[in-house]
């Protein structure tokens, strides 16, 4: 990240290993950066969804993953989130 901070996939793996390790702040923080530098990064709005998820902001990752469905209605994290989420609402 130091060497390339504008390359957005490197933030959306630092993501998935702080969710990983149930750090859900510091992970929403680099799904948010990952999103900012690529809008059209889909990977980034379903780890969103999966931090907002773990965190039981319940409505704002069903938003992240409708962003990401909108992008790539095929996306299988995007639509195993959000099926995940309503369940638990």
């Amino acid at each position: 990240i130091k060497r390339n901070p504008e390359f957005a996939p490197l933030y959306s793996n630092r993501c998935a290993t702080y969710i990983k390790l149930a750090e859900f702040v510091p992970a929403l923080k680099d799904a948010n950066t990952c999103i900012e530098i690529d809008p059209d990064f889909i990977k980034a709005y379903a780890r969103k969804g999966t931090c907002h998820h773990f965190l039981k902001e319940y409505h704002k990752a069903l938003k992240a993953f409708d962003d990401g469905i909108k992008l790539d209605p095929q996306n299988k994290e995007c639509i195993n989130g959000k099926h995940k989420t309503i369940t638990a609402i």
